[in-house]
């Protein structure tokens, strides 16, 4: 498990130990061929993960940032551009923005979802911003930058509502690249289209990380873009091994973030796994739910909306007094995360963007309320019963004090 705690955060050590014999076979094999970068066990994740996803390519690479920093390059965000995301993210997000040459915009997030609130975007895209039709380009207002994409963050396992967002790309012709960095498996109802997507399919890419705690996770560093867009698979392709279009022959420079060939067998395997993980975490939040019912609204539970099917990467509450509650479980021997304290905009790294206290309200709000419980698939019933009566005693104690 990931620390002391008796109910951990998050229990690692669990799922390696089940799947031992396949993981195993995994190593032996790269071993036995010397197969450790590229080659036919990442090219069989890549089609079963695009498979997955109900898309046509996937491109693995070194991590969840690479894959978002390469998906900007393929797309042509040129330096100087603006790229609009949330505030309410990892800083993963916005480094892979600067690291591509753009410039950061942010725009607020939706107080129920946490996700990219679409008349948010449309308010920037519209009030904040100049279409120049000669050119077909939208122009931000002060800075005089090109606007160029959007990158909604499917965030805690669950999709941003991407048909609004696809709808105003399409009208300003801005790039949309998912962070579906938290949402392997997570699904969305576009009523537009009246079916249901999968997280990664939907925009012109879409960045997977495999971090070891993700729902899908390897035994180290990795990540994947996905895409329908074959132009653009070639590219990313290109740019994760040094530019090169064939071996020694650099059509451009490049980066290196290949997927190690050991990490992409074990994704292979846990993957095989992912929908049954996913099915009862979804079942495990809706324990959850059931359990801080009788809280009177002093837990605020994840809202899933009725969009999206999500797969509950971190089960995140709202209450009052965090930092208390965290002391008080930590007292009972249970581990606890807070998913993100501070918000992006808000961090040392972007002081210099001007950004002040007060600019995103609900970004900020939230993230001085928002407390992850344990969430992973072994999770047991009575070890969620101990974890929801601790988190009850405590807002019950707060409201007696408080009376």
């Amino acid at each position: 498990m990931t620390h002391t705690a008796r109910i951990p955060l998050l229990d690692l050590v669990t799922p390696h130990q089940e799947l031992e014999s396949e993981l195993l076979a995994v190593a032996k094999k790269a071993f036995a061929t010397a197969g450790f970068i590229g080659g036919p066990m990442v090219d069989e994740f890549e089609r079963e993960f695009a498979a997955f996803c109900n898309t046509k390519y996937c491109v693995g690479v070194n991590s969840g940032t690479d894959a978002l920093r390469f998906a900007f390059l393929a797309a042509g965000v040129a330096p100087g551009d603006i790229v609009v995301t949330v505030p309410h993210t990892f800083i993963a997000t916005t480094e892979a923005i600067s690291q591509a040459g753009a410039r950061i915009a942010f725009v607020d997030i939706d107080e129920e979802t946490y996700t990219m609130a679409p008349e948010k975007l449309r308010d920037y895209l519209e009030n904040a911003c100049d279409f120049d039709q000669w050119r077909g380009k939208l122009i931000d207002r002060a800075s005089r930058g090109v606007v160029s994409a959007v990158v909604p963050v499917h965030l805690y396992g669950q999709t941003a509502d991407m048909d609004p967002i696809l709808e105003l790309a399409k009208k300003y012709n801005l790039v949309v690249i998912e962070d579906a960095c938290q949402a392997h498996g997570a699904e969305y109802f576009s009523k537009n289209d009246g079916v249901w997507k999968k997280a990664g399919s939907m925009g012109h890419a879409a960045a997977f990380s495999f971090y070891p705690g993700k729902n899908l996770g390897a035994c180290g560093e990795a990540g994947a873009v996905t895409t329908n867009d074959g132009a653009m698979a070639k590219k990313l392709r290109i740019i994760r091994d040094h530019g090169q279009s064939k071996k020694y022959y650099h059509d451009m420079e490049g980066y290196n973030g290949r997927l190690d060939a050991v990490q992409a067998g074990w994704l292979t395997v846990k993957l095989r796994h992912l929908g049954a993980w996913n099915e009862a975490r979804r079942s495990l939040a809706h324990r959850y739910h059931q359990l801080f019912a009788e809280a009177n609204g002093s837990v605020v539970t994840p809202r899933e909306a009725t969009w999206t099917r999500g797969v509950y990467h971190l089960y995140v509450v709202r209450v009052q007094d965090r930092e208390a509650l965290q002391s008080h479980l930590a007292a009972a021997g249970i581990g606890t995360g807070i998913h993100y304290p501070i918000p992006v905009h808000q961090q040392k790294a972007y002081q210099h963007l001007w950004y002040k206290a007060g600019d995103f309200p609900v970004t900020e709000r939230v993230a001085r309320e928002i407390v992850s419980l344990p969430m992973y698939p072994q999770l047991l019933p009575s070890q969620q019963d101990e974890v929801a009566s601790k988190v009850k005693e405590f807002v019950g104690a707060k409201a007696v004090a408080a009376r």
